[in-house]
C-alpha cells in the first residue's frame, strides 16, 4: 500500500479495483481458501455486492469447507441475505460444516448449531434436541464462549425429555465458566446457587464474590452501551 495517496479518490477507486482481481485470482486460479474469504469480504464490504458475495462463500464453503465462509454463508441463509434462501436448515448445515472445520469462527458456528438445536430449529418440523444442543454447547464452552457456557448451564437445570437429566453440579460448573469467562447472567446464576446451596454447599461468602462480579459486568455494559449511543 506504499504511494497509495488515499486523499485521491481515482487512485483508491484503482488500489481497490486491483485487489479485487488479485484476491479473485487467489481464489479461482490458485485455489486458495483464504484469498476466496478475502474475495468475499471484499465484495461484502467494498463493493456491497451481497448476490456476489453470497456465491464466493458458497464455492469456498462448498469446495474447501472453510469455517469462515461456511460460518457467513450460513448468516446469509438465517437472514436471506444476498439471494440465498432464507432457510433455518441450511444454515444449520452451513453452522455444522463451519464448526466441525475448526479455526476460526468455528466456535460461534458451534454454539449456532447448539442454539438451532436447542430451539427445534434445525430441520423442518424437528422438536427440540438439548442432548444435541449440549454436544455443540460443549464444544463452543471448551473454545471459550460463554453464552454456551451458560446456555449449558441452564439445561442442567430443568427436565428435558431427550438425555439432558438435571444436574446441579454440572450447571453451577458451566454457570462458573460462564461468569468466569464475563458472562453477567452466569455470575447471577452461580451467586445464587452458592447462596441456596444448588450444587453445591451453601457460601455466603462466594455467593456475595459473584453477586459482585455480576454488579461490575452490568455496570460495564451500561458503560459501553452508552458510548455506543
Amino acid at each position: 500500500m506504499a504511494g497509495i495517496n488515499f486523499e485521491d479518490e481515482k487512485e483508491v477507486k484503482q488500489f481497490l479495483d486491483m485487489l479485487g482481481v488479485e484476491y479473485s485470482y487467489h481464489c479461482y486460479k490458485e485455489n486458495d481458501p483464504e484469498g476466496c474469504q478475502r474475495l468475499a469480504e471484499y465484495m461484502e464490504s467494498v463493493k456491497r455486492n451481497y448476490e456476489a458475495t453470497a456465491q464466493v462463500l458458497k464455492h469456498n464453503c462448498d469446495k474447501h469447507t472453510h469455517a469462515g465462509s461456511c460460518y457467513k454463508l450460513g448468516n446469509y441463509h438465517v437472514t436471506g441475505k444476498g439471494g440465498v434462501s432464507k432457510c433455518l436448515k441450511s444454515a444449520y448445515s452451513c453452522f455444522m460444516r463451519a464448526c466441525n472445520a475448526g479455526g476460526k469462527l468455528s466456535i460461534d458456528a458451534c454454539h449456532n448449531v447448539g442454539l438451532l438445536a436447542h430451539n427445534g430449529q434445525a430441520i423442518e418440523g424437528a422438536a427440540p434436541d438439548p442432548d444435541a444442543a449440549r454436544c455443540y454447547y460443549e464444544k463452543a464452552c471448551a473454545g471459550g464462549f460463554a453464552p454456551s457456557c451458560f446456555n449449558l448451564s441452564t439445561l442442567y437445570m430443568v427436565e428435558n425429555p431427550r438425555g439432558v437429566k438435571p444436574d446441579m453440579t454440572l450447571a453451577l460448573k458451566y454457570a462458573t465458566r460462564a461468569c468466569d469467562l464475563g458472562h453477567l447472567w452466569g455470575c447471577a446464576n452461580a451467586s445464587r446457587m452458592y447462596k441456596l446451596g444448588d450444587g453445591t454447599e451453601k457460601d455466603d461468602k462466594k455467593a456475595e464474590e459473584l453477586k459482585k462480579r455480576a454488579r461490575e459486568l452490568h455496570t460495564l455494559q451500561n458503560e459501553q452501551q452508552l458510548k455506543l449511543g
